[in-house]
C-alpha cells in the first residue's frame, strides 16, 4: 500500500503513521529524515541537497522528489510506504505522480485528517500546559500563536492538495478530532477495505 496522509500540524498524522507501520509493516517516510539520511550517505541528490542547505537555501522540489525516488527503491518499501509531510504543494504532487509512474508504481490512497481549527488550537494549548506542569520545556511549535501561523501556512500551501487528489479519485477523509484509538479504527477500516479490493 502506497499511502499519503494529509492534514495540518497537530492533526495526529505522526501518531497514526506509527500505528500503520506497526500493523501493516510498511515504513513511514518523512522528508526531513530522508534528506538527513541522503546527506549522511553522500548520495548524488544528498550532496546536492547538502550544498543548498549549507548556503541557506530551500531544497527545490526536484531534489526532494529525487530523494523520495531513491528511498522508495529500498527493500523495506517493497510492500508500500506512508508519506507524511510530502507532498506539500500541488506541484510536488504532480512531480511525485510522474516519478512513481516512471517506476511503474502508483499511489493507492490519500487520507486526509479533517480537523476543527479552534479545537486543534485548544488541544495544542492543553498539551503545552501539561508539558509545563511536568516541568519540561514546551516546544516552541506548541504555543497557540506559532501553531496558528503554521495552520494558516498549511491552508494556503497544502490544502489545495485535497482538491487535486479528489479530482484523481484518490482522496478519502476521516475525522481527525476523534479520540486517537477511534481515528486508528477508521484508518484501518479504510486500509483493510483497500487490501480486500486488491486481493479480490
Amino acid at each position: 500500500m502506497r499511502i499519503i496522509l494529509l492534514g495540518p500540524p497537530g492533526a495526529g498524522k505522526g501518531t497514526q503513521s506509527e500505528r500503520i507501520t506497526q500493523t501493516y509493516g510498511i515504513p513511514q517516510l518523512s522528508t526531513g529524515d530522508m534528506l538527513r539520511a541522503a546527506v549522511a550517505a553522500g548520495t548524488p541528490v544528498g550532496l546536492e541537497a547538502k550544498s543548498i542547505m549549507e548556503s541557506g537555501g530551500l531544497v527545490p522540489d526536484a531534489v526532494v522528489v529525487g530523494i523520495v525516488a531513491d528511498r522508495v527503491e529500498e527493500p523495506d518499501c517493497e510492500h508500500g510506504f506512508i508519506l507524511d509531510g510530502f507532498p506539500r504543494t500541488v506541484e510536488q504532487a504532480i512531480a511525485l505522480d510522474e516519478m512513481l509512474k516512471e517506476k511503474g508504481l502508483e499511489l493507492d490512497t490519500v487520507i486526509e485528517f479533517v480537523v476543527d481549527e479552534n479545537a486543534l488550537v485548544g488541544r495544542i494549548a492543553k498539551r503545552a500546559e501539561e508539558t509545563a506542569a511536568r516541568g519540561q520545556p514546551v516546544r516552541k511549535d506548541d504555543t497557540p500563536e506559532v501553531f496558528k501561523s503554521r495552520f494558516e501556512a498549511y491552508k494556503k500551501q497544502t490544502a489545495p492538495l485535497s482538491s487535486y487528489y479528489a479530482s484523481l479519485g484518490h482522496l478519502q477523509t476521516i475525522d481527525g478530532m476523534k479520540p486517537i484509538d477511534e481515528v486508528t479504527k477508521d484508518l484501518t477500516a479504510i486500509l483493510d477495505r483497500y487490501r480486500q479490493t486488491v486481493a479480490s
